[in-house]
């Protein structure tokens, strides 16, 4: 790899980046949401059995074909089997820039109640653009809907854009710089978040609820899609993000121990989370029983607003949490996006961020869209947050999955597991065991076709994912706008990606156990 690609300067500096990469606004809120919907601490076991079973496993796959490849997602999978890889590479990629877009403007949201949390936040205030009154919904629900139905959200959506870009503007170098300052910063803001709901009055009821499991509903078939699902996504696997970070890492590096840092400080985060929301919540008999959506901006500063004191501080401190979460994983989105092109095209890398950041922020505006079109709320109200639930639906629910489920595939059956294990056992202290190529192979795709099937089985017969139903029912020629807008994206940009710059000199290798890259 040249060295003008780029290279972590510290094995810390990439175990922080990816870390902070998988640790973002699902790990803080949407963790704790699953954790009281699916038993409380009986949800720690499915978790933990999906944490070994389909999280690690992808994690190793992930980083070694990054590492041995030294080339992004796309680029990686040429390796392994030509333009077939790289169309699934370039899928990956072009799904995960979709998420990038929606999820830059709820970091815009985010910044919006940071400002909030100053003062307003905690008032109440009348919402003109639905014809509501002061009072009429609770203080930060008011506030929500007011902000992003004026374009202020849209200039907090810029601004977010621009971090990123200032972030990645000279790769490795600046990122590493970022993440050494955000993600301490974010264990010690939740550290302080668990000692402020432990001191509460009845703050330890809540990690009594926590730690009093109910095992009965184990039996839920829901609770072991849930869990299996939270792993996937918050490891930030099937975005390409992993493969493109091991890149960046130098010859002689041990993916197995990488893998296991990664995945255990990632799921060690979302256990301190939830001892942070409920302690915090619970002691005010708040049930999140709701989306990350409404954890974030309803439900967790409704609790911090029942505070006796400190409201603001507090408010503070949690959206900092968040902007801090949110940008290490927007960042490494916006990095993988744009090492994908850099690898292919050859072009410098100033070049490319300029256009992602110009292109991502037209994206989030249309995400952003202030034009009131439920004003009885009965929905989501304003037409930007419809286009973010629809396209999250597509690209969160089903693209990730579909992208993880290819990868294994690839690796399993094209390449051969048992390749990829040798590769990456050529350095790893942790020898990869041969039940290794079992999961790649069999125990992983099945357990996502499982959950895929399982989804498309409940949005059919009980009125859709969250209570969304896509297919009949209100807006539905927008909802199938928004799947056609998708697969034309994601299918159809992958094929002209792969296809275009054909005429560089490129060959598929293969070659993963070359006898002069094992010496």
């Amino acid at each position: 790899m040249s060295q003008s690609r780029g290279e972590w300067k510290s094995k810390l500096g990439f175990i922080l980046a990816a870390s902070g990469s998988a640790i973002g606004l699902g790990n803080i809120v949407f963790f704790s949401a699953n954790a009281y919907r699916f038993g409380a601490g009986a949800f720690y076991i499915p978790y933990l059995i999906a944490l070994f079973a389909l999280g690690i496993p992808i994690m190793i796959l992930e980083l070694g074909i990054g590492h041995r490849a030294r080339k992004a997602f796309p680029e990686a999978l040429y390796e392994i089997a030509g333009v077939k890889g790289e169309w699934i590479g370039w899928f990956g990629l072009l799904n995960a820039a979709v998420i990038t877009m929606y999820y830059i403007t709820i970091l815009g949201w985010v910044f919006g109640m940071w400002i909030g949390s100053f003062g307003s936040l905690w008032e109440p205030r009348p919402v003109p653009a639905f014809g509501l009154e002061s009072g009429t919904l609770s203080n930060s629900m008011s506030f929500f809907f007011d902000m992003i139905s004026k374009y202020d959200a849209v200039g907090y959506v810029m601004l977010v854009w621009f971090l990123n870009g200032l972030i990645v503007w000279w790769g490795t170098k600046s990122i590493e710089r970022a993440v050494k300052v955000f993600v301490p910063l974010m264990w010690l803001f939740m550290i302080v978040l668990i000692l402020r709901g432990l001191t509460l009055p009845h703050g330890t009821n809540g990690l009594l609820l926590l730690f009093t499991p109910d095992f009965e509903v184990m039996k839920d078939i829901n609770v072991w899609q849930g869990a299996f699902s939270q792993i996937f996504f918050t490891l930030s696997l099937g975005f390409g993000i992993m493969a493109t970070y091991a890149s960046y890492l130098p010859k002689k590096t041990d993916q197995t121990s990488n893998a296991l840092t990664i995945s255990f400080l990632n799921c060690s985060f979302e256990f301190i989370a939830g001892l942070a929301i409920f302690s915090l919540l619970f002691c005010f008999a708040v049930v999140p029983s709701a989306s990350t959506l409404s954890m974030t901006f309803f439900v967790i500063p409704e609790g911090i607003g029942s505070f006796p004191v400190g409201v603001k501080l507090f408010g503070i401190l949690f959206y900092t949490l968040l902007l801090t979460a949110g940008l290490t994983s927007s960042v490494s989105l916006v990095e993988g996006i744009g090492a994908g092109i850099i690898d292919k095209f050859g072009i410098g890398r100033r070049p490319v961020v300029l256009t992602i950041c110009v292109i991502g922020a037209i994206g989030s505006v249309a995400f952003a869209l202030p034009k009131v079109i439920d004003p009885g709320l009965a929905n989501d109200g304003t037409l930007g947050l419809t286009l973010l639930d629809m396209f999250d639906h597509w690209a969160f629910s089903y693209g990730l999955l579909i992208c993880g489920f290819l990868e294994c595939v690839l690796v399993g059956w094209v390449l051969g597991a048992d390749k990829l294990r040798a590769w990456i056992d050529q350095n790893a202290f942790i020898k990869l065991h041969p039940f290794f190529d079992v999961m790649i192979k069999w125990v992983i795709p099945i357990v996502i076709l499982f959950i895929v099937v399982v989804s498309i089985v409940q949005e059919s017969t009980s009125g859709g994912i969250y209570g969304h139903n896509f297919v009949v029912g209100e807006n539905r020629n927008l909802h199938i706008f928004v799947l056609a807008m998708w697969i034309i994206f994601t299918v159809f940009g992958a094929m002209i990606l792969t296809g275009a710059g054909g005429f560089r000199p490129r060959k598929k290798t293969g070659r993963l156990l070359d006898k002069e890259e094992q010496e």
